[in-house]
């Protein structure tokens, strides 16, 4: 085991022993900081990665995504607008109180109400018609919904259960900073932007018996160093000083492999790549030169040239791995003739575009451009602060001078409810597109409610079809996510998701 001069340094400045410490702890390089240690308000995969490790949900997923009993003992439908769980016996809060129905329904309504701390709660779109969180007795609650709403047990394992006596002691800004979870891990030491410290539960009744082993976690302490340099995590996974590190750079691919102490993992993403096309500014309201965008675009060849194959090129807006996903969607083959065809059919010449992107996508954004570039068609990147761009593009208003934007959207349920509904539908609050189809509308809607899957699948065919040649984006791919891991790390694979479970990880 590599044990570099930071490494030693880290340890110390986290108060933790140095003597014998490798064998009792994993240390994560982590590319972002926690936003917010409240499981109800993170609105952010980051973050949420985090908070996972020491709260616990009704229900959790598996490693092949399936969603499993987690705090629940078991869960019933009991009609078509109302779901009936029962809680495990004997739970506990890490401060030893213990976990009821009532902490069930509180956690549930903080998110119901729509607003925590004065702010909006991000969250609040994850529970759709959730109308009430009913208690049955100390461990049974049921959830009743507006209208019959199938997605609901997919969307549960966003949200975590707090403790009622431990904010109402402590109020909403206690949870930002402090914690008072059910999970393997209790937060030990938050140094904002460099470092969190959690160690292990000992008491920890042992998660989901479908996820095995069942247990308190296996390693005393995680440690979360904040490293949003590509370059430090790489040297610091090879230095030794941490074990795992995410969003490992393509480029240190081969360094990491070469290296006998390191391993690379990978895993197919549940993030859909695209180019949103501002439908509402001609002449992209015209769907010829939207079409015309698809042609111009040579997505195997940014998948090879830039991501290293690691990516799988898309014709639509869901995952290979989604429900209802529909293999069968005819491709837009790289065609510049194509391209220059539709677009003097729909009567534009010299075409002049800027594609929005932040720092991160800028390389993918600046080969996009030179493909546009092949078909006659001018385009240049303009890149934006993330915190900047968001808004511009959720607001209609904000976005109507601004032509492309190279993004993506999160499936981690693997619902198409979870993207479709927040990207496509008419007025969803990640239609950057501005898209609007009745037809499309409809059939969203109608996939909402009905509880037969086959007719489901069906709806979702449909909805694929018609935003395939509508065309209101340029689809691109979905990536593998790519992790750089210490070999002295067992029982860890990455997860569709992102979430880095590490309960029943293990050291060397």
């Amino acid at each position: 085991m590599k044990l570099s001069i930071a490494g030693l340094l880290l340890m110390l400045g986290t108060g933790l022993p140095v003597s014998g410490a490798q064998a009792s702890e994993i240390r994560v390089g982590f590319i972002q900081d926690a936003l917010t240690l409240d499981p109800a308000n993170p609105g952010d995969r980051n973050t949420e990665v985090i908070i996972r490790n020491m709260y616990d949900g009704l229900v959790t997923r598996d490693p092949a995504m399936k969603v499993v009993p987690q705090l629940a003992q078991s869960w019933r439908q009991l009609d078509p607008v109302t779901y009936e769980f029962t809680l495990r016996p004997g739970l506990h809060f890490h401060d030893g109180s213990p976990l009821t129905a009532k902490d069930v329904k509180f956690a549930l309504d903080r998110v119901l109400i729509g607003k925590i701390g004065g702010q909006t709660n991000p969250r609040r779109d994850l529970l759709g018609p959730l109308k009430r969180v009913e208690i049955v007795d100390p461990l049974t609650v049921r959830l009743v919904l507006s209208v019959p709403w199938p997605v609901l047990p997919a969307m549960l394992p966003f949200e975590e259960i707090v403790s009622e006596a431990y904010v109402k002691k402590n109020g909403d800004q206690g949870l930002v900073t402090e914690e008072d979870g059910t999970g393997p891990f209790r937060l030990k030491q938050w140094d904002r932007g460099d470092t969190i410290v959690m160690e292990r539960v000992p008491d920890y009744y042992g998660g989901s018996p479908d996820i095995p082993p069942a247990g308190p976690a296996h390693v005393d302490r995680v440690i979360y160093k904040i490293m949003p340099n590509d370059a430090a995590r790489v040297s610091a996974l090879l230095a030794g000083d941490v074990d795992i590190i995410n969003s490992l750079p393509v480029t240190s691919i081969r360094r990491v492999e070469a290296d006998p102490d390191t391993r690379v993992e990978t895993v197919n993403s549940t993030r859909t790549f695209f180019v949103a096309i501002n439908t509402a500014r001609p002449p992209f309201n015209d769907v010829r030169v939207r079409q015309a965008l698809n042609y111009a675009v040579d997505r195997k060849l940014i998948v090879a040239k830039l991501l290293d194959g690691l990516a799988t090129p898309l014709n639509g807006v869901l995952s290979p791995d989604a429900f209802g996903f529909d293999p069968n969607l005819p491709d837009y083959p790289y065609d510049p003739a194509k391209a220059r065809a539709l677009l003097v059919e729909a009567g534009v010449h010299d075409l002049h575009l800027t594609i929005d992107t932040d720092g991160a996508n800028k390389g993918v954004a600046e080969a996009i451009a030179s493909l546009l570039s092949r078909s006659g068609i001018t385009a240049k990147v303009q890149v934006w602060e993330l915190a900047v761009l968001t808004p511009i593009w959720r607001n209609a208003a904000k976005r109507k001078d601004h032509d492309l934007l190279l993004t993506s959207w999160g499936n981690a349920t693997l619902e198409p409810s979870d993207i479709m509904m927040p990207t496509i539908r008419s007025g969803g609050r990640a239609n950057t597109a501005g898209y609007s189809n009745p037809e499309v509308d409809k059939l969203l809607d109608s996939a909402e409610t009905e509880q037969d899957r086959d007719k489901r699948r069906a709806l979702y065919f449909k909805v694929q079809e018609q935003v395939h040649a509508d065309a209101p984006w340029v689809f691109l791919w979905l990536p593998r996510d790519v992790y750089g891991v210490s070999k002295r790390v067992h029982g860890w694979r990455p997860r569709p998701d992102g979430m880095i479970d590490l309960s029943r990880a293990s050291v060397e």
